[in-house]
């Protein structure tokens, strides 16, 4: 009985200030209940999610199950993890130390951790806060020597160990946009060392404190107890298995948190009740490129509209924790949604909630559908392989039945390609163009990708790569980089290339162009050769790291 007494008056909580705003349906409870319903199961891990409109909380739900060994159900109480959703907490700490007069975003980041290679170029805290370092993503860098995230409990000597024996940079700071954790667990290491107390103490008194945020805390020991945490789960099919983080890293990620405790967080964010409008305004402060773009980021939030209103959000993804902050400010509207399921989309699960709230202020859903209908000579003159002409990065375009896709490097899958004009494409539901130019002599067109985080990119077309037996021993041999401390041992196997690793782990290597290969669950691989056409070394690029160099062992 006190179970229905509690769901109805959150059910009327839900309902009468929204009805009373005129913005959403009065069967929004409803509604957010449909979009949980695979998850609100005593078989199945799932979510908390709280909904405030001007501050006063509207909406308090939870689905599916805390704990599955212990027959343990989510509440709104339930504490989870946040994954990047952190950064944002992380970013505030280094702005108040800001405005006490500690230290200053725009101080080289070398000031207070010198264990930082000199790359010849300074990299500011605010180059760290908004993703413009270039510094590699040192979850990455352990990924590819094999000991990743989920395979080794990793501290921030770890994190400092792996960055001081990086030999380059991604790309110089403030050139591009590029996701990186390892910028925030330096900037988490800044506020310790310059404050004169742990991160999670400087935190605890600054911010979780005076905010009321009772049920807040870093995972700074993932072996503490923590009252009322759920476990995280991995969900596949119809397999589901733990998969909390065994990791000590955190200021990238490993809040704690409630949905209340998020909600909190967000009218702070709005109001300044904690540092005032000079903290809003750091907080909110977008990043800007050497070249005078601005970026969508701040510091630890995304901002850029969102069906037609402004929107500020953040997605968390930590082992099998999922997390969306978002602010809708036009329409004082908040969402916070925490998840102990892995199968959880955060940004589209979030992005359903917030049009629920939105009600007619959400412009319709863009659909893959619509655009242009273009015919099979035109879609088969533009698919084929091509290259970014910077960075090698293989694009490879296909056509399905009546349309052009992107095709995924892994599976069958791909993202539709939306004709615009005979020459423009927008791909999927997102703001991504490619722009077709015809090939001067004829053939197939070069490609155009406008970014505002980046360089526009330029893709040619490359042919693709069909190597003999003899072709292949060409690539075999040892290779060693002390980046990563790891060494690839490539070998013809069954009229492959593959690559091996200690102990037991290898991957079959996929042709692409010339001298480059697609690597599953490593990346691209491109070989180099000496003057006499010798292959010396190969580049390993990833999303977060680009070109590691591997030379070959004689």
């Amino acid at each position: 009985m006190r179970t229905v007494r509690v769901s109805a008056v959150v059910l009327m909580l839900a309902v009468l200030p929204v009805q009373l705003a005129g913005q959403a349906p009065a069967d929004a409870a409803l509604q957010v209940d449909r979009i949980f319903a695979r998850w609100n199961s005593v078989d199945s891990p799932g979510c908390a999610v709280g909904v405030a409109q001007h501050g006063l909380t509207v909406l308090s739900r939870a689905y599916g199950m805390a704990d599955l060994e212990h027959d343990i159900p989510n509440t709104p109480a339930t504490i989870f993890e946040g994954g990047s959703v952190s950064k944002q907490f992380t970013a505030a700490a280094v702005i108040l130390l800001a405005l006490d007069g500690k230290l200053s975003v725009d101080d080289d980041v070398r000031k207070y951790v010198p264990e930082v290679p000199d790359y010849g170029t300074t990299i500011t805290l605010r180059h760290m806060m908004n993703h413009t370092s270039g510094l590699r993503d040192w979850g990455s860098v352990a990924g590819i020597s094999g000991w990743g995230r989920q395979n080794r409990t990793h501290t921030h000597a770890h994190v400092l160990d792996i960055v001081s024996r990086q030999s380059a940079l991604n790309f110089e700071p403030g050139h591009e946009y590029s996701y990186s954790n390892t910028g925030y667990n330096l900037l988490a290491i800044v506020v310790g060392r310059v404050s004169g107390m742990s991160f999670a103490e400087f935190s605890k008194q600054r911010i979780f404190e005076p905010l009321g945020m009772t049920n807040t805390q870093w995972r700074d020991d993932y072996t503490r107890i923590v009252k009322g945490r759920s476990t995280a789960y991995s969900v596949r099919d119809e397999n589901i298995a733990i998969m909390r983080p065994i990791e000590n890293v955190y200021g990238n990620g490993g809040i704690l948190s409630t949905v209340g405790d998020f909600l909190i967080w967000n009218e702070a964010l709005t109001d300044g009740r904690l540092g005032g409008p000079e903290f809003v305004r750091m907080m909110h402060d977008q990043g800007t490129l050497n070249d005078g773009r601005r970026i969508a980021y701040a510091s630890g939030l995304q901002l850029r509209p969102f069906a037609g209103v402004p929107s500020i959000t953040h997605t968390g993804s930590t082992s099998g924790y999922r997390a969306f902050l978002g602010r809708y400010t036009e329409q004082g509207l908040s969402v916070a949604m925490l998840c102990n399921a892995s199968n959880v989309s955060t940004g589209a699960t979030g992005g359903q909630i917030a049009r629920i709230f939105l009600g007619i202020a959400a412009e319709d859903q863009v659909t893959t559908g619509g655009g242009l209908t273009l015919s099979a000579t035109d879609l088969s003159q533009k698919a084929g392989l091509y290259r970014d002409a910077r960075t090698g990065e293989p694009l490879r375009l296909v056509v399905r039945g009546e349309r052009l896709l992107r095709a995924s490097n892994v599976g069958g899958g791909g993202t539709p390609l939306v004709a615009l004009s005979p020459t423009e494409f927008r791909a999927g539901l997102g703001n991504q163009r490619l722009i077709f130019h015809a090939a001067a002599g004829g053939g197939r067109p070069s490609i155009r990708v406008p970014s505002v985080n980046s360089d526009e990119r330029l893709y040619e077309p490359v042919d693709e790569f069909e190597p003999t037996q003899s072709d292949l021993r060409e690539y075999e041999g040892e290779y060693f980089s002390y980046d990563a401390e790891t060494t690839f041992t490539l070998v013809v196997e069954d009229g492959a290339l593959v690559a091996r690793r200690r102990p037991d782990w290898k991957v079959t290597l996929s042709p692409s162009y010339h001298d480059a290969f697609d690597a599953p669950r490593l990346g691209l691989i491109r070989f180099r050769r000496d003057d006499n056409g010798r292959v010396v070394e190969f580049g390993l690029r990833q999303a977060r790291v680009y070109d590691m160099r591997f030379g070959r062992v004689n």
